[in-house]
């Protein structure tokens, strides 16, 4: 019983002490992934707090949970909307991209070391996929909203390239025990089976876990527990019967977060804390797994694989698999640049282990030594690089309290409060007077803890309460009636966009008449600016891009299902034509 209680105040002395490190680690800019990493080796075997755990069967049993709790959680954040400019790529990413990553690495890691070739491949495979843990959390940090093809290229391959990184993994392993030849036909098979069976039960499994949501009448606070345990019995089914756990997962969150579902934002909000809960405690526990004296050993081996997976390996395999799809070279040296490791590699590092290969404790510390200078190097760059290159867009939304109604058979509708701050634009006007988004409509105002019942002419004054019914697509336009905008001078709207607004289905030949512009050659008569850019972008544009034409840039400013909706003109002195996707 003695050893119960200590293992619980232990337990909990490291969860409160990993979520109040967040506030230190938001303060000084360092990755939080890397933080948790920290608190885990310090509480390790040679840290102040003597804590020996080596324990790899049971790291990878709660490594593998955590990790389909966080691709669940990352499903769900995606948007179906997002496939259209980030799909493609995405899976070349997953796939191609990662057998030329771990190719590249292998080779150049195999010759450097003088190594076996198979060694040297299962090291690269190792550490060759992006970790979908990292990448969510760092895209989704230090307030920092990237262009849509760049991030939804990011997030999606991050949440579906762990299934190739497996692969390979064993592959290699099965190769190198003698219990598969080369890699030869049965290798495609196995790799065809996990796909195909963990695709099909994801997305029968995510339909299944959509109609038990929408039609089990439960009490509110059961709906959350039955999506994670339903994601937990698809990862588990498709896993059991030789199919990609990780990928059956990600596509069950997929098919659950793009439905209307009872309860939403109760099962996006738990579900949020829980990727949080797995996050620290994986992170913890591999840091409590790692002997730091180890790593001093491999040091010079892997800061040579690092280097050759973060410079060469990497961008070489970005650029050979976005080569069909002509990203900006911008954008494809972002990609390159943003590809984290986090706790992927150190799970996979445990598969020689669990298998018994000769040397895998080095492979092993390689792997952590290389996801701790990814998560140094990579993390702690990566808004400072996005903005470098100027690849972020101003926010769509800065609302903070969300409530989102559930009215069966209604729009989505959300409740939403603003909190009137000293600079915000609506301070000193009259309520009535507010120009709102049509879809939205003001429900009540709270000044000084009292809530004011005739509320149509009062002047709004800092520190006032408004809550306001409106729709999730709503929310951009409202928020630039109570928010002021904040961040780089560059990412204001007028700056940004340019100070004139243009509907999307304004014909080209006005344009030409209006302000004497020269209608490109491949340019339709009868074409408007919204059909025009869509065109230029080959069907892929997203808010942020733009073309010099004549004097002019135009920038696309909204989108709605695919169609320009509103276009930003910019004057300058700029002449001739160029799309770019700064």
């Amino acid at each position: 019983m003695e050893l119960t209680n200590q293992i619980i105040l232990v337990g909990g002395l490291l969860l409160v002490a990993s979520i109040l490190a967040s506030v230190i680690s938001s303060r000084i800019g360092a990755p939080l992934l890397l933080v948790f990493l920290v608190i885990g080796m310090l509480v390790g075997e040679e840290g102040p707090g003597g804590v020996a755990f080596d324990d790899f069967q049971a790291a990878h049993l709660i490594g593998s949970l955590a990790l389909a709790v966080i691709l669940f959680d990352g499903g769900l954040r995606t948007r179906v909307a997002s496939f259209r400019v980030g799909l493609r790529p995405a899976l070349v990413l997953a796939t191609l991209g990662v057998v030329a990553t771990v190719t590249i690495t292998g080779l150049l890691t195999a010759w450097i070391f003088d190594l076996p070739l198979m060694v040297g491949l299962l090291i690269g495979a190792i550490v060759g996929s992006t970790d979908a843990a990292a990448v969510f959390y760092l895209l989704h940090a230090h307030g920092l909203e990237l262009k849509e093809r760049i991030g939804a290229t990011l997030e999606i391959e991050s949440g579906s390239n762990d299934p190739m990184a497996i692969f390979l993994t064993i592959a290699f392993i099965e190769i190198i025990l003698g219990q598969q030849d080369s890699m030869g036909l049965g290798l495609v098979l196995e790799f065809a089976q996990q796909m195909g069976l963990g695709g099909i039960i994801g997305v029968l499994g995510g339909l299944a876990l959509v109609s038990s949501v929408n039609r089990i009448p439960l009490t509110p606070g059961l709906y959350p527990l039955l999506a994670i345990s339903g994601a937990l019995l698809i990862f588990g089914l498709a896993a059991f019967i030789g199919g990609s756990g990780f990928l059956a997962v990600y596509l069950a969150g997929i098919l659950l977060g793009n439905r209307r579902l009872q309860s939403a934002q109760n099962i996006r909000r738990f579900h949020d804390g829980m990727a949080w809960l797995a996050q620290i405690v994986m992170f913890l526990m591999l840091g409590l797994l790692i002997t730091p004296s180890d790593l001093l050993g491999v040091a010079p081996q892997a800061l040579v694989v690092a280097a050759l997976l973060l410079f060469v390996a990497r961008p070489l395999a970005v650029a050979l698999s976005l080569l069909p799809f002509r990203f900006p070279l911008k954008e494809q040296a972002f990609i390159g640049w943003v590809g984290l490791r986090g706790a992927v590699p150190i799970l996979l590092g445990l598969f020689p282990l669990l298998a018994g290969v000769e040397d895998a404790g080095t492979y092993f510390n390689i792997a952590f030594f290389v996801v701790l200078l990814s998560l140094v190097l990579q993390g702690w760059t990566v808004a400072p690089v996005a903005r470098w290159l100027e690849l972020d867009v101003p926010p769509r939304s800065r609302v903070v309290h969300r409530l989102e109604l559930d009215l069966p058979g209604q729009v989505e509708y959300e409740m939403v409060g603003y909190h009137l701050a000293a600079d915000s634009p609506a301070l000193y006007k009259v309520v009535q007077r507010l120009r709102l988004p049509r879809s939205s409509q003001i429900v009540s105002l709270i000044r000084d803890e009292r809530l004011i019942r005739q509320f149509q002419d009062e002047i709004l004054r800092e520190g006032d309460y408004l809550y306001v019914l409106t729709t999730p697509q709503s929310l951009p336009d409202l928020d630039r009636v109570f928010v002021a905008a904040h961040g780089p001078a560059r990412l204001e709207e007028h700056a940004f966009f340019g100070d004139f607004v243009l509907n999307g289905d304004t014909p080209l030949a006005a344009l030409s008449s209006a302000y004497d512009l020269r209608i490109p050659n491949q340019a339709r008569e009868d074409e408007t600016v919204g059909e025009y850019l869509r065109r230029l972008f080959k069907q892929r544009a997203v808010v942020g891009d733009r073309v010099k034409l004549n004097n002019m840039e135009f920038v696309v400013r909204a989108m709605e299902g695919g169609r320009i909706t509103q276009v930003g003109l910019k004057i300058g002195r700029t002449t001739g034509e160029r799309p770019h996707g700064k």
